[in-house]
């Protein structure tokens, strides 16, 4: 037979509500905490969020990403973001990159003498340099793009409400939901606690958190569905554990795959990605626990109408995959 490397024992028999209050009770406070410091200290903002300027440079000389920032040290800038484009289009000595500087405490946007300065000393360090595009983020426009980051979370709960009470049940759809919730709430706030900044590809980052949490809750749900009609007489404390274990194979492999795949991701991959990876694996981390310890808490606290379950369910294809 051959050898088979495995995350977690073949048979588990773990019992998930043990300590059910005070997994659950640690899930509220953190959610209720990262509400507390979100509305007292704030989350610091990026240039999308605050309002700035951005710089197209080009040159044909290679982009020192680097040298430019060590060139900008001097000035007294804002928060400076660069990065390199690539594009096939581009010519073989065109070289690109985009900088941007968001706006200093008190100003409303980046003074034309700053711009000035920036590309001065972008200059003596690459005479062949030139800025053929310079544009400016407003304050009311910064504004917009928070209310549609809000919007678009919401709307994509919304969204993943309205398809788990389709294919399951309302209680289903409010267990899932409040996890998700937890799972956003909590990032956020972690980046509101160490003051990460905050900009649309922390947004975008929470919206790939939703999908990657309601997957693996999906996953669990489908199979207790198909338990609920195997186990008619089967207290739903007991077949709600049963089910968990029988995926938890599947839980950990793909919640350990994807881990180590972001952790090359936040080590090697650059400044530029470093927020939005570290995002995702917090939402990986978070929304395993949430899967494991709120959705089905709050599910048991509603309970499951088990009078009209179908003799027959849908098999999930993922809940037997072996870790």
């Amino acid at each position: 037979m051959a050898w088979r490397l495995r995350l977690v024992p073949e048979k588990t028999n773990i019992d998930f509500f043990k300590i059910q209050w005070v997994t659950f009770g640690a899930s509220v406070a953190a959610m209720l905490l990262s509400l507390v410091l979100i509305f007292t200290m704030g989350l610091n903002f990026g240039i999308d969020f605050r309002g700035g300027t951005t710089i197209r440079t080009e040159s044909t000389n290679a982009v020192d990403v680097g040298a430019y920032r060590q060139a900008l040290q001097g000035l007294d800038l804002g928060d400076v973001s660069i990065t390199e484009v690539f594009d096939p289009s581009f010519a073989e000595n065109q070289h690109v990159a985009m900088i941007r500087l968001s706006a200093k405490e008190g100003d409303e946007s980046v003074t034309p003498e700053t711009i000035a300065e920036v590309e001065a000393a972008l200059q003596q360090i690459d005479p062949s340099i030139s800025f053929p595009a310079v544009e400016s983020v407003g304050p009311k426009v910064s504004q917009e793009l928070i209310t549609s980051a809000l919007l678009a979370v919401l709307a994509g709960s919304a969204g993943i409400l309205f398809y788990v009470w389709v294919r399951f049940e309302w209680q289903f759809a409010v267990g899932t939901v409040a996890a998700l919730i937890h799972d956003v709430l909590v990032t956020v706030g972690i980046f509101v606690l160490f003051q990460i900044k905050f900009d649309l590809t922390i947004v975008a980052a929470l919206l790939t958190i939703l999908g990657y949490s309601v997957n693996d809750t999906v996953v669990i749900f489908d199979r207790l569905r198909e338990n609920l009609a195997k186990y008619k007489q089967m207290p739903l404390r007991d077949m709600m554990n049963l089910t968990a274990n029988e995926t938890l194979s599947r839980t950990i492999m793909t919640a350990t795959t994807t881990f180590l795949s972001l952790m090359a991701l936040f080590i090697f991959g650059g400044d530029v990605i470093r927020g939005f990876v570290f995002a995702m694996l917090l939402g990986v981390v978070l929304g395993t626990y949430s899967t494991l310890y709120m959705a089905k808490n709050i599910v048991l606290m509603l309970g499951v109408d088990r009078g009209d379950k179908p003799k027959k369910s849908v098999k999930s294809d993922f809940a037997d995959v072996d870790a």
